[in-house]
């Protein structure tokens, strides 16, 4: 397999200013030097608790929030050396389903006019074309094209999720960013919208980066998993090998909470102590140790780097 994304030590500072000239102060280091590769027609989760970076991750790679530094390519292109022009006929090949099905919507639309908009504006369908094109659209979602007409609040939350999907699907893309996109819905619903988006990989090759905090959500659909906290990557590693042996204390402890449907297995759980530290002062050393139960005096300076081990297991942790 090849990698059709390579990011090196990404990094989106948002910038604190204070005074009557708004002199920086300081910075919330959202995203903090993540490197990773995303192979073709893979599913690579990113999991974390809330605040952790995921979803700014996954923006600044597309470009929609502009990162503070490091190397996006996609495809051998360097994203980030695109200007205006260039970057918006690349939208083609990478796309975002975002969270809310509802607000990632214009309510003033029909769902034909939210269909054809990415069509019209990279000059993909004319004409006659875009009705089709639209009807394959709403048909490969599982959606009646009939519906076409109606307007988003018209739909549930589900088909308006796979409204979403459609128009990701529009333009052909090779790689899609999904941000939590079945966060917002029902079990029941989830369970369609996640075997839906894996016939749409299987039958158009796409390649994922599936962004989640359900972890039963993540070992259901993806290939390999990485693991969040404070704006880095603590873990990463093949979905089965760290749901099977999770090495690093933080993602030990995420294991630990998933709930697990049988009321007479007992399950002990680690309980992290303390809260997780803010973004604009991060801890020095490894940004884990102040939660740790087994830091030492090494975890308090210096910061550990994420090491390979075996199997393709990478783990950023002294203890290895």
């Amino acid at each position: 397999m090849s990698a059709i994304l390579e990011v090196r030590n990404l990094k989106k500072h948002y910038p604190i200013r204070k005074g009557f000239f708004a002199k920086q102060v300081g910075a919330v280091k959202a995203v903090d030097g993540i490197t990773l590769s995303v192979e073709k027609g893979e599913t690579l989760a990113v999991v974390g608790e809330s605040g952790c970076g995921k979803s700014t991750t996954g923006r600044a790679i597309l470009r929609l929030i502009e990162p503070t530094g490091g190397e996006i390519l996609f495809d051998g292109t360097d994203v980030r050396s695109l200007d205006t022009e260039q970057l918006r006929r690349f939208r083609t090949d990478m796309q975002m389903v975002f969270q809310d099905p509802y607000a990632s919507l214009d309510p003033r639309w029909t769902v034909q006019r939210i269909l054809e908009e990415p069509l019209r504006t990279h000059a993909a369908a004319k004409n006659r074309e875009l009705k089709s094109r639209v009807e394959e659209l709403m048909q490969v979602v599982g959606l009646s094209p009939y519906q076409a007409h109606r307007f988003p609040h018209e739909f549930s939350g589900g088909q308006r999720q796979r409204i979403g999907i459609a128009r990701a699907l529009a333009l052909n893309p090779k790689f899609i960013v999904c941000d939590e996109p079945v966060s917002a819905l029902d079990v029941s619903i989830q369970a369609q919208v996640l075997n839906l988006m894996q016939d749409l990989q299987e039958q158009y090759g796409l390649t994922y980066m599936f962004i989640s905090h359900d972890l039963s959500v993540v070992k259901f659909i993806s290939d390999r998993v990485a693991v969040m906290y404070l704006g880095r990557i603590v873990e990463l590693a093949p979905t089965k090998e760290l749901f099977a042996k999770p090495l690093h204390p933080y993602t030990q402890a995420l294991m630990s909470a998933v709930p697990v449907p049988n009321p007479g297995l007992k399950k002990s759980r680690i309980v992290l102590t303390g809260d997780v530290p803010n973004p604009e002062t991060p801890p020095s050393g490894c940004a884990f140790h102040p939660r740790c139960p087994f830091a030492m005096d090494k975890c308090r300076k210096d910061e550990p780097v994420l090491r390979p081990l075996d199997s393709g297991h990478q783990v950023s942790c002294h203890l290895y």
